[in-house]
C-alpha cells in the first residue's frame, strides 16, 4: 500500500472508533508540513466562547472560537479568505489562509470589511513531530481528504457529512456508532 503524502491544505478526519477525546471524531485542516512536523488546526471543535468573550478589547464580530489542538493554548490561530485585507497572511490553499498581521485583521474587522462567515478563531493548534503523523496514518488513526473546501461551513456534523460525502466505505463508517458496545 502506498503511503499518502499530506500536505498543507489537507484534512484528516479521526477514524471512528479513536479513544482519544482530544481527536475523537475531529477535522483537522494541516496548515504546515514540512520535514520538521506538521501543524493543524481542529475546524470541527466549537468551543464555548465568542472572540470577543477571549479578547475583550477585540472589535465585535460575531463568530465562536474554536479548539484547534492542545499546543499553544496562549495563542489565537486564524484561518480567513482575505489575504488582501491581511498582509503576511500564510496561503494554505487558493482562497484560504492562515493569520497574518493582527492589527490589519483588527482594522478590518473594525471596518466590517472582514465577515464572520469567511473568518474561523482558534486556540491552541495540533502537532506531530518528524514521522509521527506517518506512524498514525500506518495504524489507519486517519482518513485523508484532499481538496475540501468547506472550512468555514457549520461545523456541528462536519465529520459525518464529509465521510458520507466520499461514498463507499466512508459513508458506511460515518454511521459508525461512537461506543460500538452500546449497539
Amino acid at each position: 500500500m502506498e503511503m499518502i503524502k499530506v500536505k498543507a491544505g489537507d484534512i484528516l478526519l479521526a477514524e471512528p472508533f479513536m479513544n482519544d477525546p482530544n481527536f475523537k471524531r475531529s477535522v483537522v485542516l494541516i496548515t504546515e508540513n514540512d520535514e520538521t512536523g506538521t501543524l493543524g488546526l481542529v475546524i470541527n471543535k466549537a468551543s464555548l466562547f465568542r472572540v470577543n468573550e477571549v479578547l475583550p478589547d477585540f472589535p465585535k464580530i460575531q463568530t465562536q472560537v474554536f479548539m484547534g489542538g492542545l499546543i499553544g493554548l496562549d495563542k489565537l490561530n486564524y484561518l480567513h479568505s482575505y489575504p488582501e485585507l491581511i498582509p503576511e497572511s500564510i496561503k494554505i490553499t487558493d482562497n484560504l489562509y492562515w493569520n497574518g498581521n493582527f492589527e490589519s485583521l483588527k482594522k478590518g474587522i473594525k471596518d466590517r470589511e472582514i465577515l464572520p462567515h469567511n473568518i474561523k478563531f482558534f486556540i491552541g493548534y495540533s502537532g506531530w513531530g518528524i514521522g509521527q503523523l506517518e506512524d498514525e496514518l500506518k495504524e489507519n488513526s486517519w482518513i485523508v481528504k484532499k481538496d475540501y473546501h468547506g472550512i468555514f461551513k457549520d461545523s456541528r456534523y462536519m465529520w459525518k457529512d464529509i465521510l458520507e460525502g466520499m461514498g463507499g466505505e466512508y459513508k458506511l463508517m460515518a454511521n459508525y456508532p461512537e461506543n460500538p458496545s452500546l449497539n
